[in-house]
């Protein structure tokens, strides 16, 4: 490299992946041409626009009439802190489901929020039974429920309809983190009777990595309005926030609250345009069509999953990894092929890989290709 190379740097050319990891999924083209659009203000009388179609579509996706649901700025993680950050104060009850990494995740921000944090926990690959959490409510009331709809960890999906009605038949309101599933498969926030959710962009709904999707609704707002001092985050201050995004009937002269991300919002606006017009139901029907084919083709390299047949993902597949298989030196040979998965987290590191069906990666001719690239690596 010479010297003027050095001190001008060089121009990115990020090599052609197919994302069948976790998460970030293959974005669609046209999701990122519109990333690449025209730049305006964020208090721009178009921008504003597109924020109001952005809030209408996502409502949508999360089957809710909530007006507050916006994409926050910031990943996915963002919005499940906001949610936290915003619905504890110090000193509350909080009753946290824990069957992965990300149900850790939430428990640890509601202790930070300063809750008094109950853990209710199964092993990895398993869930939470309902009555585990009647049980809990029965001996002791909390403010809160928090769980993981899609644990991205262990590929288990948790029951949320259950969970949500005995919650709110103990006076607790009900989060979940929907990160994984929203786009993938059924989300239904209002016939769940869900308070908050959060999700992200960058997974099943196809759009780059940076937006937290929420969720909040009538009793979650309700609460907020009744805390008896300010969150501590002004960034995600629910109230601040929506001075900028529009509360309820307020017109278009809105409050500066931080620049929003304008070219990912437009990004985001397109996703969530082609999620509906392929229709929601069409969706999680592609997505459990694609995990049945993945299934298939696993099987006949004599590939088994780890999670549970009842309770499993659709769109993340944890695969169990044969004895005598390297983790690191099949993923890296996939690498080579343009392929990327990821290895297991926490007991399942270097037992286990994860696949991901996101998006338009949820796909019968993509998952061929990773299928052959398997075939011949484990050969």
């Amino acid at each position: 490299m010479s010297d003027k190379d050095t001190r001008s740097g060089v121009r990115i050319e990020p090599p052609e992946r197919l994302l069948m990891g976790p998460g970030p999924s293959n974005p669609d083209p046209a999701v990122l041409r519109a990333m690449s659009q025209n730049m305006v203000g964020h208090l721009d009388p178009y921008f504003l626009e597109v924020m109001d179609r952005t809030m209408e579509m996502l409502r949508a996706v999360f089957r809710t009439t909530n007006h507050h649901t916006i994409p926050m700025s910031g990943t996915g993680t963002s919005g499940l802190e906001m949610i936290m950050l915003n619905l504890i104060e110090p000193g509350d009850d909080v009753v946290v489901a824990v069957i992965g990494y990300f149900g850790q995740r939430l428990a640890e921000m509601a202790t930070r929020a300063g809750a008094r944090v109950r853990v209710l926990e199964a092993p990895f690959g398993e869930i939470v039974e309902p009555e585990r959490f009647a049980e809990e409510l029965r001996n002791r009331p909390a403010k809160l429920v928090a769980l993981v709809h899609a644990e991205t960890s262990t590929g288990a999906e948790q029951p949320i309809t259950e969970v949500a009605a005995l919650a709110r038949d103990h006076g607790a309101l009900v989060a979940v983190d929907c990160v994984t599933s929203l786009g993938g498969m059924p989300v239904e926030v209002d016939a769940w009777g869900v308070d908050a959710a959060g999700s992200c962009s960058q997974k099943c709904l196809g759009a780059p990595p940076g937006l937290g999707p929420v969720t909040f609704g009538p009793r979650a707002i309700e609460a907020v309005g009744k805390r008896r001092s300010k969150p501590s985050t002004w960034y995600m201050d629910l109230g601040l926030l929506f001075k900028y995004w529009g509360e309820t009937g307020a017109d278009k002269q809105r409050a500066f609250h931080h620049t929003a991300p304008v070219s990912s919002i437009f990004a985001f606006h397109e996703a969530l345009r082609l999620v509906l017009a392929e229709g929601l139901e069409s969706r999680w029907q592609r997505h459990r069509d694609a995990h049945k084919a993945l299934v298939d083709g696993l099987q006949k390299l004599g590939l088994t999953l780890f999670t549970p047949e009842h309770h499993r993902l659709p769109m993340l597949n944890v695969i169990n990894i044969p004895d005598g298989v390297d983790d690191a030196r099949v993923r890296g040979a996939l690498l080579e092929r343009g392929i990327e998965i990821a290895g297991g987290f926490g007991p399942l590191q270097g037992k286990t890989w994860r696949v991901g069906l996101m998006g338009m990666n949820a796909d019968p001719a993509k998952i061929q290709r990773l299928i052959g690239a398997l075939r011949e690596v484990l050969a």
